[in-house]
């Protein structure tokens, strides 16, 4: 198929600069019957997942539906005959797609901007901190807890396994016996039993992690 074939061949930066022509030119093949628009945004957040390492923390989708009206405007545009000899050779306007592309890294970029300020992340070490400190105080959580959290999130998110009983000074059986109270909490999590320790953030503290992130009802 024509559409694998340019399009798969292609680098990351290539592929996020093709992300909108990509998702345009599917757009026109229009291979199923029902679904085409949905199937073209799961294969551009796949895209920025995969080149751009997003972890789903913000998607094309919810930008192009709050410019809707522009985003229908640039898809009929792009599906329009080249415009003369400066429109490139195509049978489609070459200067529709640049435009396009424009309006798509840009959406992109704003939603990139939007999750940031929602998120704050230099402050969300602190907000995970607090919450540990409260849970020391009311006695769901041991004090250790504290520093393994501190530990993992001044590491980039993520700590071994065998370094926590050097970090607090304990026996791995206690080490072993508090991750895996961090765990339960759902603030922890790990691929297998020896895999490392990764920082999570569970639905039932998402207000708390990252207030803002949901409307009120």
């Amino acid at each position: 198929m024509r559409f694998d074939a340019v399009y798969s061949a292609l680098g990351k930066t290539e592929k996020i600069i093709a992300l909108a022509a990509s998702y345009h030119r599917l757009l026109w093949i229009h291979p199923f019957l029902d679904g085409n628009g949905r199937v073209a945004r799961l294969m551009s957040h796949a895209v920025t997942l995969d080149c751009l390492n997003t972890n789903g923390l913000w998607s094309i989708a919810r930008g192009l539906a709050r410019r809707a009206p522009e985003y229908k405007q640039h898809l009929m545009n792009c599906d329009l005959s080249r415009r003369n000899d400066l429109d490139e050779r195509g049978n489609l306007s070459e200067e529709a797609l640049i435009d396009f592309t424009r309006f798509f890294i840009e959406t992109c970029i704003d939603q990139v901007t939007f999750m940031q300020k929602l998120m704050q992340p230099h402050l969300l070490q602190a907000r995970i901190l607090l919450w540990a400190k409260e849970e020391v105080e009311v006695g769901h959580l041991p004090p250790q807890a504290v520093p393994i959290l501190e530990a993992v999130l001044y590491r980039r998110g993520e700590i071994a396994r065998h370094e926590v009983p050097a970090i607090l000074g304990i026996t791995d059986r206690h080490a072993r016996r508090l991750t895996t109270m961090l765990m339960k909490t759902g603030v922890l999590v790990s691929d297998s039993p020896k895999s490392p320790l990764k920082i999570a953030f569970p639905a039932t503290l998402i207000d708390r992690f990252m207030p803002g992130l949901f409307p009120a009802f």
